[in-house]
């Protein structure tokens, strides 16, 4: 299948939530807002006890943003809403009263390592490897910065986001707090993802809500926060500097 989706399924009571997009799995507005919704509505649905993030497709989880979309932003308001689009998957996850658990199959890259940080337990294979690239362009990591840094500190956000040209391997990710396991196959991965969910809906669901509330302590203003860097974004993506570098990627 090679048009971008975002689909959902329950399968004893755990709930897939699957995103996908031909360019590597770099999102555009349009799959990020489904995207939020989808987690939004899951989480609200009884039927689903715990809920699984995941991508198509095999050696990559997720590209980050659209650049497709990125090149053509012409002025800041259209480019706080394109950077919205991650804050708002973001925020999506962390009001969930559900676990999310991320199933990081592949590289991921920018506003991708923003999403695997969100989720609330986050296992991996051999091949998925991290990396920030925002700096490249002229801009930063603003708006998924809160999340990573919430999950690998400050100092491991600031490593990555200033080595902006380095992927950096899935074992450094777990030894930051990111991953919670590395598989040697997305099989092995797949299993393990599939036996965690399943075991997690054996739990009491109310005390999985509260422990939510106290994982996310202390973020309450990432509505405001995550706007506020959106704009930031916006701001910085018009700049002289980051438009003569989009003109390589068109």
């Amino acid at each position: 299948m090679t048009q971008p989706y975002v689909k959902q399924t329950i399968e004893n009571e755990v709930g897939y939530i699957e995103f996908f997009h031909p360019a590597h799995n770099s999102l555009p507005g349009d799959v990020l807002a489904k995207l939020a919704e989808t987690i939004t509505e899951a989480g609200e649905n009884d039927a689903i006890k715990v809920i699984v993030l995941k991508s198509g497709g095999d050696r990559t989880f997720c590209a980050g943003a659209s650049f497709k979309e990125l090149i053509n932003i012409n002025d800041a308001a259209t480019g706080k809403v394109f950077f919205s689009g991650f804050a708002n998957v973001i925020n999506a996850m962390r009001k969930c009263p559900k676990f999310i658990i991320g199933r990081i199959q592949g590289k991921t890259v920018g506003g991708g390592v923003g999403l695997a940080a969100s989720t609330d337990y986050c296992m991996a294979t051999k091949f998925a490897a991290i990396k920030l690239s925002e700096l490249n362009i002229g801009i930063g990591p603003f708006v998924v910065g809160p999340a990573i840094e919430r999950k690998m500190g400050l100092s491991a956000m600031s490593q990555i986001a200033i080595d902006a040209n380095s992927f950096y391997p899935p074992e450094w990710a777990k030894e930051k707090g990111l991953f919670t396991h590395v598989y040697d196959s997305t099989e092995a991965l797949d299993d393990a993802v599939k036996t965690t969910a399943e075991h997690l809906c054996t739990y009491n669901t109310e005390a999985m809500l509260e422990m939510k509330k106290v994982f996310w302590k202390g973020t309450d203003d990432w509505d405001e926060l995550l706007a506020e860097r959106a704009q930031t974004s916006g701001r910085l993506v018009l700049s002289d500097f980051t438009k003569e570098k989009l003109k390589g990627f068109k």
